[in-house]
Protein backbone atom coordinates (compact mmCIF):
# COMPACT_ATOMS: atom_id res chain seq x y z
CA UNK A 1 0.00 0.00 0.00
CA UNK A 2 3.00 2.39 0.76
CA UNK A 3 4.51 1.78 -2.68
CA UNK A 4 0.85 2.19 -4.16
CA UNK A 5 0.06 5.26 -2.70
CA UNK A 6 3.74 7.25 -2.83
CA UNK A 7 6.19 4.87 -5.13
CA UNK A 8 4.59 3.57 -7.91
CA UNK A 9 5.15 5.82 -10.69
CA UNK A 10 3.15 3.54 -13.21
CA UNK A 11 -0.19 2.99 -10.86
CA UNK A 12 0.34 6.63 -8.96
CA UNK A 13 -3.38 7.48 -9.85
CA UNK A 14 -4.16 4.45 -7.95
CA UNK A 15 -3.67 5.90 -4.60
CA UNK A 16 -6.34 9.22 -5.27
CA UNK A 17 -8.72 5.93 -6.21
CA UNK A 18 -8.22 4.03 -2.85
CA UNK A 19 -7.85 7.10 -0.91
CA UNK A 20 -11.70 8.36 -2.30
CA UNK A 21 -12.92 4.85 -1.36
CA UNK A 22 -11.56 4.81 2.51
CA UNK A 23 -13.16 8.65 2.93
CA UNK A 24 -16.38 7.96 0.31
CA UNK A 25 -17.56 4.60 1.08
CA UNK A 26 -16.26 4.98 4.96
CA UNK A 27 -18.48 7.54 5.44
CA UNK A 28 -21.48 6.90 3.50
CA UNK A 29 -21.92 3.29 4.46
CA UNK A 30 -21.01 4.06 8.55
CA UNK A 31 -23.44 7.16 8.52
CA UNK A 32 -26.34 4.98 7.40
CA UNK A 33 -25.55 2.21 9.75
CA UNK A 34 -25.62 4.79 12.72
CA UNK A 35 -29.00 6.71 10.91
CA UNK A 36 -30.50 3.36 10.82
CA UNK A 37 -29.32 1.89 14.37
CA UNK A 38 -30.59 5.54 15.64
CA UNK A 39 -34.07 5.41 14.04
CA UNK A 40 -34.40 1.60 15.20
CA UNK A 41 -34.73 2.85 18.43
CA UNK A 42 -33.53 0.56 21.65
CA UNK A 43 -36.57 -1.67 20.81
CA UNK A 44 -34.53 -2.73 17.59
CA UNK A 45 -37.32 -2.42 15.62
CA UNK A 46 -37.13 -1.75 11.58
CA UNK A 47 -37.72 1.43 10.17
CA UNK A 48 -39.97 1.87 7.29
CA UNK A 49 -38.61 2.07 3.84
CA UNK A 50 -39.22 6.00 3.89
CA UNK A 51 -36.94 6.46 6.55
CA UNK A 52 -34.37 3.65 5.05
CA UNK A 53 -34.68 5.56 2.36
CA UNK A 54 -33.71 8.88 3.38
CA UNK A 55 -30.89 7.54 5.80
CA UNK A 56 -29.25 6.13 2.52
CA UNK A 57 -29.49 9.34 0.52
CA UNK A 58 -28.45 11.37 3.08
CA UNK A 59 -25.45 9.13 3.87
CA UNK A 60 -24.58 9.51 0.35
CA UNK A 61 -24.78 13.21 0.12
CA UNK A 62 -22.65 13.20 3.46
CA UNK A 63 -19.99 10.68 2.02
CA UNK A 64 -19.62 12.62 -1.40
CA UNK A 65 -19.14 15.46 -0.01
CA UNK A 66 -16.31 14.28 1.93
CA UNK A 67 -15.10 12.29 -0.98
CA UNK A 68 -15.27 14.95 -3.51
CA UNK A 69 -11.68 15.99 -2.99
CA UNK A 70 -10.41 12.83 -3.41
CA UNK A 71 -12.30 12.70 -6.63
CA UNK A 72 -11.03 15.70 -8.32
CA UNK A 73 -7.37 14.48 -7.63
CA UNK A 74 -8.30 11.01 -9.03
CA UNK A 75 -10.15 12.37 -12.33
CA UNK A 76 -7.14 14.63 -13.10
CA UNK A 77 -4.52 12.02 -12.28
CA UNK A 78 -6.19 9.36 -14.51
CA UNK A 79 -6.73 12.25 -17.50
CA UNK A 80 -3.44 13.41 -16.96
CA UNK A 81 -1.49 11.02 -19.14
CA UNK A 82 -4.00 12.33 -22.38
CA UNK A 83 -2.80 16.17 -21.97
CA UNK A 84 0.08 17.47 -23.65
CA UNK A 85 3.40 17.11 -22.14
CA UNK A 86 2.86 21.23 -21.46
CA UNK A 87 -0.97 20.65 -19.94
CA UNK A 88 0.22 17.91 -17.87
CA UNK A 89 0.16 18.65 -13.72
CA UNK A 90 2.36 15.88 -12.99
CA UNK A 91 0.92 15.05 -9.41
CA UNK A 92 3.26 12.37 -7.67
CA UNK A 93 0.58 10.60 -5.49
CA UNK A 94 -2.83 12.26 -4.12
CA UNK A 95 -1.30 13.78 -1.25
CA UNK A 96 0.44 15.96 -3.09
CA UNK A 97 -2.31 16.78 -5.35
CA UNK A 98 -4.59 17.37 -2.48
CA UNK A 99 -1.60 20.04 -1.03
CA UNK A 100 -1.08 21.42 -4.59
CA UNK A 101 -4.82 22.21 -5.56
CA UNK A 102 -5.15 23.81 -2.00
CA UNK A 103 -1.99 25.81 -2.73
CA UNK A 104 -2.55 26.65 -6.32
CA UNK A 105 -6.29 27.01 -7.22
CA UNK A 106 -8.13 27.82 -3.15
CA UNK A 107 -9.30 25.49 -1.31
CA UNK A 108 -13.01 25.50 -3.09
CA UNK A 109 -11.48 23.63 -6.04
CA UNK A 110 -10.96 20.44 -3.77
CA UNK A 111 -15.17 20.74 -3.68
CA UNK A 112 -15.92 21.62 -7.69
CA UNK A 113 -18.76 19.57 -9.44
CA UNK A 114 -19.44 18.50 -5.70
CA UNK A 115 -22.88 19.36 -6.23
CA UNK A 116 -24.00 16.80 -9.31
CA UNK A 117 -21.33 14.49 -7.48
CA UNK A 118 -23.89 14.59 -4.26
CA UNK A 119 -26.89 14.22 -5.92
CA UNK A 120 -25.62 11.14 -8.03
CA UNK A 121 -24.44 10.03 -4.26
CA UNK A 122 -27.87 10.48 -3.27
CA UNK A 123 -29.51 8.26 -6.10
CA UNK A 124 -27.17 5.90 -5.99
CA UNK A 125 -26.95 5.11 -2.06
CA UNK A 126 -31.09 5.53 -1.59
CA UNK A 127 -31.30 2.60 -4.16
CA UNK A 128 -28.39 0.71 -3.15
CA UNK A 129 -28.44 0.77 0.60
CA UNK A 130 -32.01 0.92 0.94
CA UNK A 131 -33.11 -2.10 -1.31
CA UNK A 132 -30.54 -3.50 0.37
CA UNK A 133 -31.92 -3.44 3.94
CA UNK A 134 -35.55 -3.56 2.56
CA UNK A 135 -35.06 -6.57 1.05
CA UNK A 136 -33.13 -8.11 3.46
CA UNK A 137 -35.72 -7.66 6.08
CA UNK A 138 -38.58 -9.36 3.71
CA UNK A 139 -36.12 -12.50 3.33
CA UNK A 140 -36.10 -12.96 7.42
CA UNK A 141 -39.35 -11.81 7.45
CA UNK A 142 -40.33 -14.98 5.45
CA UNK A 143 -38.64 -17.27 7.77
CA UNK A 144 -37.42 -19.55 5.23
CA UNK A 145 -34.19 -18.04 6.07
CA UNK A 146 -31.89 -16.96 8.99
CA UNK A 147 -29.66 -14.34 8.86
CA UNK A 148 -26.23 -15.00 7.28
CA UNK A 149 -23.91 -14.80 4.30
CA UNK A 150 -26.56 -16.49 2.14
CA UNK A 151 -29.41 -13.63 3.16
CA UNK A 152 -26.74 -11.29 2.44
CA UNK A 153 -25.64 -12.58 -0.81
CA UNK A 154 -29.26 -12.70 -2.13
CA UNK A 155 -30.50 -9.23 -0.83
CA UNK A 156 -26.51 -7.67 -2.25
CA UNK A 157 -27.57 -9.37 -5.68
CA UNK A 158 -30.99 -7.49 -5.96
CA UNK A 159 -29.43 -4.28 -4.62
CA UNK A 160 -26.69 -4.38 -7.30
CA UNK A 161 -29.54 -4.71 -9.85
CA UNK A 162 -31.77 -2.36 -8.42
CA UNK A 163 -28.75 0.36 -8.55
CA UNK A 164 -27.52 -0.54 -11.26
CA UNK A 165 -31.11 0.06 -12.74
CA UNK A 166 -31.23 3.83 -11.28
CA UNK A 167 -27.61 4.30 -11.04
CA UNK A 168 -26.84 3.99 -15.06
CA UNK A 169 -29.13 6.92 -16.30
CA UNK A 170 -27.74 9.35 -13.84
CA UNK A 171 -24.15 8.20 -14.88
CA UNK A 172 -25.03 8.27 -18.83
CA UNK A 173 -25.87 11.85 -18.29
CA UNK A 174 -22.93 12.88 -16.20
CA UNK A 175 -20.97 11.32 -18.65
CA UNK A 176 -22.48 13.42 -21.54
CA UNK A 177 -22.23 16.80 -19.48
CA UNK A 178 -18.20 15.73 -18.70
CA UNK A 179 -17.66 15.43 -22.81
CA UNK A 180 -20.17 17.88 -23.89
CA UNK A 181 -19.26 20.24 -26.61
CA UNK A 182 -19.42 24.34 -26.99
CA UNK A 183 -21.12 25.33 -30.59
CA UNK A 184 -20.18 29.08 -31.28
CA UNK A 185 -19.42 29.65 -27.50
CA UNK A 186 -22.59 28.14 -26.32
CA UNK A 187 -22.56 24.08 -24.41
CA UNK A 188 -24.11 21.60 -25.96
CA UNK A 189 -26.52 21.06 -22.76
CA UNK A 190 -27.82 23.33 -19.87
CA UNK A 191 -28.22 21.20 -17.36
CA UNK A 192 -28.99 17.84 -16.52
CA UNK A 193 -32.52 17.90 -17.59
CA UNK A 194 -31.79 18.97 -20.37
CA UNK A 195 -29.56 15.85 -21.30
CA UNK A 196 -32.40 13.94 -20.19
CA UNK A 197 -34.86 15.27 -22.35
CA UNK A 198 -32.87 15.52 -25.37
CA UNK A 199 -31.50 11.74 -24.98
CA UNK A 200 -35.00 10.46 -24.91
CA UNK A 201 -36.05 13.11 -27.45
CA UNK A 202 -33.45 11.93 -29.92
CA UNK A 203 -32.39 8.19 -28.77
CA UNK A 204 -35.18 6.67 -26.97
CA UNK A 205 -36.00 6.49 -23.19
CA UNK A 206 -34.30 3.30 -23.39
CA UNK A 207 -30.83 4.53 -24.54
CA UNK A 208 -30.68 5.66 -20.76
CA UNK A 209 -30.03 2.09 -19.91
CA UNK A 210 -27.57 1.48 -23.22
CA UNK A 211 -24.60 -0.74 -22.23
CA UNK A 212 -26.77 -2.12 -19.04
CA UNK A 213 -25.28 -5.49 -18.68
CA UNK A 214 -21.90 -4.70 -18.21
CA UNK A 215 -22.47 -2.36 -16.00
CA UNK A 216 -24.11 -4.68 -14.10
CA UNK A 217 -21.32 -7.10 -14.10
CA UNK A 218 -18.84 -4.63 -12.98
CA UNK A 219 -21.50 -3.24 -10.15
CA UNK A 220 -23.43 -6.48 -8.76
CA UNK A 221 -20.15 -8.21 -7.82
CA UNK A 222 -19.25 -4.76 -6.14
CA UNK A 223 -22.55 -4.65 -4.46
CA UNK A 224 -22.57 -8.18 -3.21
CA UNK A 225 -18.97 -7.96 -1.96
CA UNK A 226 -19.52 -4.81 -0.38
CA UNK A 227 -22.49 -5.87 1.58
CA UNK A 228 -20.90 -9.43 2.92
CA UNK A 229 -17.33 -8.16 4.45
CA UNK A 230 -19.78 -4.66 5.75
CA UNK A 231 -22.40 -7.39 7.89
CA UNK A 232 -19.26 -9.60 8.96
CA UNK A 233 -17.27 -6.91 10.25
CA UNK A 234 -20.31 -5.43 11.51
CA UNK A 235 -20.67 -9.11 13.10
CA UNK A 236 -17.20 -8.99 14.70
CA UNK A 237 -17.59 -5.86 15.64
CA UNK A 238 -20.46 -6.83 17.89
CA UNK A 239 -19.09 -9.90 19.06
CA UNK A 240 -15.74 -8.71 19.86
CA UNK A 241 -15.81 -5.21 20.59
CA UNK A 242 -19.63 -5.25 22.24
CA UNK A 243 -19.43 -8.61 23.91
CA UNK A 244 -23.13 -8.98 22.11
CA UNK A 245 -23.62 -12.41 20.95
CA UNK A 246 -27.52 -12.12 21.04
CA UNK A 247 -30.22 -11.02 18.11
CA UNK A 248 -28.94 -8.32 15.77
CA UNK A 249 -30.34 -5.15 16.66
CA UNK A 250 -30.27 -2.09 14.06
CA UNK A 251 -27.50 -1.70 11.10
CA UNK A 252 -28.05 -2.86 8.34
Amino acid sequence: LVAVLFLSPVHFSLSAGLLRQATYSTVRLGSYTTLLEYFSGPEGKNPTFVVKLACAMTSGIIGSFIGTPTEVCLIRMTSDGRLSLSERRNYTNVFNALVRIFREEGLTALWRGAVPTMGRAAVVNGAQLASYSQTKQHILESGLFKDGIGVHFMASMLSGFVTSLFSLPVDIVKTRIQNMKFVDGEPEYKNMADVFIQIVRKEGIFSLWKGFTPYFLRLGPHTVLTFIFLEQMNRGYRIFALGDRGAYRGGL
